[in-house]
């Protein structure tokens, strides 16, 4: 009794309210933490909406950026699906945090319209709806406001007329004007309106977020020579190469001094030559810590030049942020507070058992001073955002604590809603996830070791069509400086070109490592990690060597940037091939304006052959000839029906087509 009691005091009104809202999404664990949006493409919000009877209902969708709660909500007009499932959504204008929320009520008008409708359809006497439809119009005239005076005489004028007594006809045509309907809408009566209880969060992102191509590149490795290294004035030389190529996002790996206590030798041996560069990841020297450029690359006037010229070719820079040192990072004498020691005194350096890094100090975000270190880690993030720098690819987010991440996410993006932050978490599935939940606006995935059609299949339906699509963005990098997978190693150049086109087209974004567009597949045996890797040494390649497939990376990029399907993860479909070595599926854009099929041959060693399920409806053919166009090859074919025939060699493994109208 004493719960009723309270509830009708804080709500007097709650027993007249007949609207439940349930299920609104999309939401992520009951609104801790924002789906992931961009601007200028819609946000879709459905919910289950329903009363008791059978009175009809208006309901709204609210929204408005968080930045500006002191502004009213703007509203936009839900439409039922059927079911009790209603559908609305709004084109979010300028990246940042948004809200939403639902609020619904029983529509009287609308339902007295109904009935008079239908009963003067049937020649049944309306003259009770029309006066119940006088007194509801009458009332709205009395909710204008004075900003609507011409929608109060519109309204009393109707109200009037309706009430006259005069012709049935005139009657019923003003009742049911659809410019009516609109002005009651406009003054819809809510005080028995039910409002979802949330204001549930919402993050919009640039359109880089969504889509683009990634390119990843040691700066040092760009010069004349492999006896030292390249200077960033050197390697901007080759960036309109990068840009030939298609791609929007050059990534660099740390560009900043690296230690020389414990310094790795080339192929990871435990000493290192003198002439050894050592490993960019073993951060810090008495040149400088996370705010400083390795002085062999230069200076950081010289990064800035980089950046400027990156720019005008319409590419942006992209940079490791990797929190952890070398043991001559000035960190470690200013803040050894800042690292855990053993009980010896020394410092705990890195270790993954059997493996050790003595060259790598890990921050203890345990120690007291934790508050000191958070801020000193969000300044090198603010100190590369001064300097140009909007995007992050972040090594091992998942070894450092979540709250950390939450906050610097947050606090940055606060005031530079345009920062990217990709998460390089080759962990758990639920850490992975969480941590796109938390912030990250990209994440690395497992693409690398999904190789079979089953296992393609299966991962993508899951990134594509589950609660997973709300949080969390995949990045299909083909391959890491870390990673160098079996299938390209035994494969030839033709698992190269597979893996370009898979990559490129099931995701709208993908990376590759420099190497790739060459076919470099040379691995220490056993492994998965590179021969003479650059993460050891510096290397210098020969970018026009036999082999390489340029011409296709090229070539891929700019379909992609030709065909909006291809710029989004939904609109992902596969469908059925009698030859499990064949893929076969569509993207279609989210207005389903742009729809491509790929057909890829997964066996780099052998041709494929045979037939796939064409969802020719989809392409508006039904069982008409039509004619698809094959973007990567220029080939055409004639098709009709559902089920066609495709053979596909390793020298060109696959079809990306397009469909003539």
């Amino acid at each position: 009794m004493a719960s009723k009691k309270a509830a009708a005091a804080a709500d007097p009104e709650a027993g007249r309210r007949r609207v439940a809202i349930e299920r609104v999404l999309p939401v992520i664990d009951g609104g801790r933490f924002a789906p992931k949006a961009t601007i200028g493409v819609p946000v879709r919000i459905i919910g289950h909406i329903h009363a008791d009877g059978h009175d009809l209902l208006d309901v709204r969708l609210s929204h408005r950026p968080r930045a500006k709660t002191v502004l009213p909500w703007t509203e936009v007009a839900m439409e039922p699906l059927g079911n009790d499932e209603w559908a609305g959504s709004f084109v979010p204008d300028s990246p940042g945090e948004y809200q939403f929320t639902v609020e619904a009520w029983v529509d009287h008008f609308r339902s007295t319209r109904r009935a008079l409708e239908i009963k003067a359809l049937a020649a049944i006497d309306i003259s009770v709806e029309l006066q119940e439809a006088a007194t509801l119009v009458a009332a709205a005239a009395e909710r204008c406001g004075a900003d609507a005076q011409d929608d109060r005489r519109q309204l009393a004028a109707i109200a009037a007329l309706l009430r006259s007594g005069g012709e049935p006809a005139v009657q019923t045509a003003a009742a049911l004007a659809p410019s009516l309907l609109a002005l009651m809408a406009r003054h819809a009566d809510r005080r028995l309106s039910s409002r979802y209880p949330l204001a549930l969060p919402l993050w919009v992102d640039r359109e880089r977020a969504r889509f683009g191509s990634w390119y990843e590149m040691f700066p040092r490795s760009w010069g004349p020579s492999e006896s030292r290294s390249a200077t960033f004035n050197e390697a901007a030389q080759h960036l309109p190469r990068v840009a030939g190529l298609g791609f929007d996002v050059v990534y660099l790996p740390p560009i900043h001094p690296i230690g020389t206590s414990f310094r790795k030798g080339r192929g990871n041996t435990l000493v290192a030559e003198p002439e050894d560069v050592g490993s960019p990841w073993a951060i810090g020297s008495p040149a400088g810590g996370h705010k400083a450029v390795d002085p062999a690359l230069g200076t950081i006037e010289d990064f800035d030049a980089f950046v400027a010229t990156a720019r005008a070719l319409d590419l942006e820079v992209a940079l490791d942020l990797a929190y952890q040192c070398s043991p001559d990072h000035p960190y470690v004498k200013a803040h050894p507070q800042w690292f855990r020691h053993r009980p010896d005194g020394t410092i705990k350096y890195a270790e993954n058992p059997p493996k050790k890094y003595q060259d790598i100090y890990p921050f203890d975000f345990e120690c007291e001073d934790w508050r000191g270190l958070w801020d000193e880690l969000r300044s090198v993030v603010q100190f590369w955002i001064d300097h140009g720098v909007r995007i992050f690819r972040v090594d091992n987010p998942h070894t450092k604590p979540y709250p950390f991440w939450e906050w610097l996410i947050t606090t940055i993006r606060r005031e530079h809603p345009d920062t990217i932050f990709l998460a390089e978490a080759f962990t758990r599935p639920k850490v992975m996830g969480y941590l796109a939940k938390l912030g990250f606006t990209q994440s690395y995935s497992y693409f690398t070791w999904r190789n079979t059609e089953e296992e393609l299949r299966e991962y993508f339906t899951e990134l594509t069509t589950t609660e997973v699509k709300d949080y969390m963005r995949p990045n299909l990098f083909t391959n890491t400086p870390d990673i160098l997978h079996a299938y390209l190693q035994e494969g030839g150049p033709a698992a190269f070109r597979i893996r370009l086109v898979l990559a490129a087209t099931l995701g709208a974004t993908y990376g590759i490592y420099s190497g790739f567009e060459l076919c470099e597949n040379r691995a220490v045996p056993g492994t998965e990690e590179y021969l003479d890797s650059e993460k050891y040494q510096v290397r210098r390649w020969d970018w026009d060597r036999p082999g390489h497939i340029r011409g296709l990376v090229a070539l891929v990029n700019a379909i992609r940037r030709r065909h909006p399907a291809l710029q989004f993860d939904s609109g992902l479909r596969f469908h059925l091939s009698d030859n499990p070595q064949l893929i076969a599926f569509t993207k279609a854009s989210p207005d389903g304006e742009d729809r491509l099929l790929v057909v890829v041959n997964l066996d780099p060693r052998n041709s494929q052959h045979g037939f796939v399920d064409v969802p020719v409806e989809a392409f508006g053919h039904a069982q008409a000839p039509y004619v698809v166009q094959d973007l990567l090859s220029g080939q055409q074919f004639d098709w009709q029906g559902h089920r066609h025939y495709v053979r596909l060699d390793p020298a060109r493994p696959a079809h990306i087509l397009a469909v003539n109208s």
